[in-house]
């Protein structure tokens, strides 16, 4: 298992351990979206000096991995790939193949990482494991997990729906002494402040890079999270549900509202039923994904969808983010009482 710097250089004891070994220059990862972060956007955010990652969906097919696992690596600089443990329980081939291109860290998060965890230290790799509360954080504290990543319930995407970031944050660092990633309503450069200065070792941020000019989300859904506002998402397992996608129930997803969202997302058994009954509805969503028609499709995006933009490359958005150190500086000496 890799293991973090003890005796560390002059130089190296400006850096925090996770950035020693990783390398990254920006505390910035990108998170692991399946449907958005390809290997171009992960390649774009290690180009820029943050740490790119690669979000591996549950249909993932060896060729795509092998495609956009190159991708990644292109940038010369670390990358990292985020799975999906409950997938990873049926069959280990899409880590195994991720593994083939080197990433230097692995995510696994979503039920019980512990033979996928094995395999990846095999590699080399350092593991993390994202976390929505306090019995996930007890997992992730056990020693087969290198990082803590704290997704708060105002993240986008998949996750659980029960603890804020802030909370879970603070739990996790008094709880541990590894390194920990704050996920969740992270889009600016105050809110990766906010989170540095807690104590954080990087900050993890989806739903703006979904948006970035890198991402492979359809140009439609950049720009519903670009006019979308701070009280415009649900939280919700409707759309998995229409289309038959076996998340565990306790993983619902944080979404755009849509007029889908609008008929099914507090109908929940009305639409097992309607699902059970005939394929429309399936046919019907996963048409609107291909097309990109966001009132059915979801849209996953999370609070912070009110503070992205669309049209800024991943280099620009960690540029803007990067402002987080004037931020921390003038807050240092705002409440310097000497």
């Amino acid at each position: 298992m890799p293991e973090f710097p003890v005796n560390a250089s002059p130089i190296q004891q400006s850096l925090n351990p996770l950035q020693q070994i990783l390398g990254y220059t920006e505390p910035i990862f990108n998170a692991s979206m399946a449907g958005a972060a390809g290997g171009a956007l992960a390649a774009a955010v290690s180009a820029a000096g943050g740490f790119g990652m690669l979000g591996i969906g549950g249909n993932a097919t060896k060729e795509w991995i092998d495609n956009e696992a190159a991708l990644a690596a292109s940038s010369g600089r670390g990358w990292g790939a985020g799975l999906m443990a409950w997938v990873l329980a049926k069959n280990l081939e899409p880590l195994e193949q991720v593994l083939d291109h080197g990433p230097s860290f692995v995510c696994i998060s979503f039920g019980e990482p512990g033979p996928a965890a094995s395999l990846a230290h095999q590699s080399g790799a350092l593991v993390g494991m994202q976390v929505g509360n306090a019995a996930e954080l007890s997992r992730a504290l056990e020693d087969d997990i290198d990082v803590v990543i704290c997704r708060g319930n105002e993240g986008g995407g998949h996750g659980r729906n029960e603890v804020s970031t802030l909370p879970l944050l603070q739990l996790a660092l008094e709880r541990t002494g590894k390194p920990v990633i704050a996920a969740g309503g992270l889009a600016t450069a105050a809110g990766v402040a906010a989170v540095l200065g807690a104590g954080a070792s990087a900050a993890w941020i989806g739903t703006r890079f979904a948006a970035a000019t890198e991402s492979t989300s359809h140009r439609n859904i950049k720009d519903s999270i670009g006019a979308a506002g701070l009280d415009d998402t649900v939280y919700t397992r409707a759309f998995d549900i229409a289309q038959r996608i076996d998340w565990p129930v306790q993983y619902g997803g944080r979404a755009l509202r849509n007029d889908f969202s609008d008929t099914w997302a507090e109908n929940l058994e009305a639409l097992g039923a309607a699902v059970k009954a005939d394929d429309s509805l399936t046919t019907s969503i996963n048409g609107a994904r291909a097309e990109g028609d966001t009132s059915l499709a979801p849209v996953y995006a999370g609070q912070s969808a009110g503070l992205s933009t669309t049209g800024q490359s991943a280099a620009e958005i960690i540029a803007d983010l990067s402002r987080f150190r004037s931020l921390l500086r003038q807050a240092a000496s705002r409440w310097d009482t000497k």
